[in-house]
């Protein structure tokens, strides 16, 4: 039996471990320490609003060609950018089980975005003044908070979990990862701190769940072949 086959029976395995939310897998979108976890944005006219905006104008007047590449390739960002930080093995390919429960993790985050996006239904930086030029394609969801910068710390602080020996360096990748959106000029500063502030409300009720905590050692087994230099083997389906 192919790997890949094996670690879908094995996440399914973990599944029934845990009883699964009407509206998520590992945690509840609707959960008040989800939803209660964010202040307002600033409020139109407000100084922290001005600052906001003032702080975008000034990103895109220096912007640099380097700066714009990195803002188009986390426009289109994946779980496995992070082999920037883990190394070059860290591909889909390679860990099929990892890359299966960050899918299905994912659904519930995307649940948890749009949710919280939808309570402040803030106007991105080019709604708010047209002399904001993005260089990215302007998504058509509201801007408060990131979504970038809530999944890039996600996957940080939950790959962190997997691999603790480079936990700075993930959290320092996600949140340059959520500067791009700034430099993009599709979000406020404070919409890419609130991003991050919800990612850790988010990854805390996760690990409250039995079956992500099991996944996550999974994950780390999986991953282990790949960090000891051993040639990897199929694993067997998760107990």
């Amino acid at each position: 039996m192919k790997l890949r086959v094996r670690a879908g029976w094995a996440l399914i395995g973990l599944l029934l471990l845990e009883p699964v939310w009407a509206a998520g897998i590992f945690m509840d979108p609707a959960s008040p320490a989800i939803t209660a976890v964010l202040p307002q944005p600033p409020q139109d006219g407000s100084l922290a609003a001005a600052a906001d905006l003032e702080t975008v104008l000034e990103v895109q007047a220096y912007r640099t060609p380097a700066e714009v590449k990195w803002a188009k390739r986390i426009d289109k960002d994946s779980l496995f950018d992070y082999a920037d930080v883990l190394g070059p093995w860290f591909t889909a390919a390679n860990l099929p089980f990892t890359a299966e429960f960050f899918k299905e993790e994912g659904k519930d985050l995307q649940a948890v975005s749009e949710r919280i996006k939808g309570l402040y239904a803030r106007p991105r930086p080019p709604a708010v003044d047209p002399r904001v030029h993005p260089c990215i394609p302007i998504p058509t969801s509201f801007s408060y908070p990131s979504g970038h910068s809530l999944r890039a710390m996600s996957r940080a602080l939950l790959l962190a979990e997997i691999f603790p020996e480079h936990r700075e360096e993930l959290l320092a990748w996600a949140r340059r990862a959520g500067w791009s959106r700034i430099i993009g000029g599709v979000h406020f500063p404070t919409d890419v701190v609130a991003g991050r502030m919800l990612a850790e409300a988010f990854v805390t009720e996760v690990l409250k769940n039995r079956s992500a905590r099991a996944a996550l050692e999974h994950a780390r087994a999986e991953a282990e072949p790949f960090l000891s230099g051993m040639k990897p083997v199929a694993l067997k389906p998760a107990a």
